[in-house]
């Protein structure tokens, strides 16, 4: 029976995990790549909940797994800390305020053309420097010999020449398998052992169940004559699907919602301008969908659908992830494999963090000076953004953009 104490304990621990986390939805702008950065400072470099070898090992697993990886990589953290309930209010905290904003394009500004302000403008350009920072710091820890950074820029090469997610699952596997022959298996001592906080019964749980919906809803679905059961077997098969996340899970939804005459290609568009303008993951993009199909309650259905799968996985994942990656053997593929992320988030630096947002000397110095914030005056992630926003607007008011 617990004590008092330690129910307490946990409560503030549940507690501090929805509270930064709702933080980390409000300001983290610039996709899932910067997202990566902004959890590094937060939960790596700030509050120092995992080292930098256990934080590079969860980014690998999730680069492993089909959803959104920024998302499931703050779910794990959230598991890690508070256990499995600490993974949906890491998972409610970051979702929930990019959810609530598309909502709000879906009902008041679905004709308002966001695509060109400065503002918005100002947000990418922060992404440069939020990305830059966490590279830099992760190919210092990752990738510091001659071994593993040209592991790191043959990846991004081919990153860059094929751009494509199932080239990045390709990479990654294959870094493993050099990691494995090649790397010494001395070289990176093993970090503090995790406390995953889900039962290996819970992970097995987590696959059955997931494997039992994408089987079971599309049965269902021709059986049972139901708009919402339709939405959701929809967006919880892309959820479960799909591979590299971000800006690939587009094309999917389109196929998903425009052929049945849900939405219309202008409604797509206009929603997908609107998703540049809120910080957060990318995939509630569903939110909005859900909102302009059925109101509130579809972008219920859609928002819980698209990030089921993502949680399941994670939660089937983590408590076997721990025990593999703490092999000796496994220890030198991980060496590979992170190096290679290294190299894939190089690779996304450029294109599209960079190319999307440097399109003049005046950019590059916001980029510089957001970087200079963040490097040597510390200053905390979200004054950084609002900084940028309001540069960015000045930049575009002044016309040097």
């Amino acid at each position: 029976m617990e004590s008092n104490v330690d129910v307490k304990v946990r409560s503030r621990s549940l507690l501090e995990v929805l509270l930064i986390s709702a933080r980390l939805g409000l300001t983290s702008f610039g996709g899932p790549i910067a997202h990566l950065g902004y959890f590094r400072e937060e939960y790596v470099v700030r509050r120092r909940w995992l080292d930098e070898q256990s934080y590079a090992n969860l980014v690998a697993l999730c680069q492993f797994l089909p959803g959104p990886a920024s998302s499931q990589v703050n779910m794990a953290i959230g598991m890690l800390r508070a256990g499995f309930l600490g993974g949906i209010l890491s998972w409610i905290g970051f979702t929930l305020p990019s959810a609530l904003g598309l909502m709000a394009f879906a009902y008041f500004l679905r004709d308002y053309d966001v695509s060109q302000t400065g503002w918005l403008h100002g947000l990418m350009v922060v992404a440069v420097a939020v990305v830059a920072h966490a590279l830099w710091g992760m190919a210092k820890n990752l990738a510091p010999d001659r071994e593993r950074a040209t592991i790191a820029i043959l990846t991004a090469i081919a990153a860059l020449t094929w751009q494509t997610a199932w080239v990045q699952i390709f990479l990654i596997t294959a870094a493993g398998v050099m990691g494995w022959l090649f790397l010494p298996k001395g070289q990176i001592p093993k970090g503090p052992e995790l406390n995953i906080g889900v039962s290996r019964r819970t992970a097995v749980l987590s696959w059955i169940m997931l494997t039992g919906l994408l089987a079971g809803l599309p049965l269902l679905r021709q059986a049972i004559t139901s708009h919402e059961l339709s939405l959701f077997d929809s967006f919880f098969r892309v959820g479960s699907l799909v591979f590299g996340g971000g800006h690939v899970v587009l094309p999917l939804l389109q196929a998903e919602v425009v052929p049945p005459g849900w939405i219309t290609d202008a409604q797509f568009v206009a929603g997908y301008g609107a998703a540049q303008a809120v910080p957060g993951p990318l995939f509630t993009f569903a939110a909005y969908l859900g909102a302009v199909i059925k109101g509130w309650w579809g972008a219920l259905i859609t928002t819980v659908a698209i990030f089921l799968p993502s949680f399941l996985l994670v939660t089937g994942a983590l408590p076997f992830w721990g025990t593999i990656s703490r092999q000796s053997t496994f220890q030198a593929a991980l060496k590979g494999i992170n190096a290679a992320v290294v190299g894939i988030l190089l690779a996304a630096f450029y294109n599209p963090v960079w190319t999307k947002a440097i399109k003049t000397p005046a950019d590059f110095s916001l980029a510089l000076a957001a970087l200079g914030m963040l490097m040597y005056w510390r200053v905390p992630p979200w004054l950084v953004v609002l900084f940028s926003g309001a540069g960015g607007a000045l930049l575009s008011v002044s016309g040097l953009r």
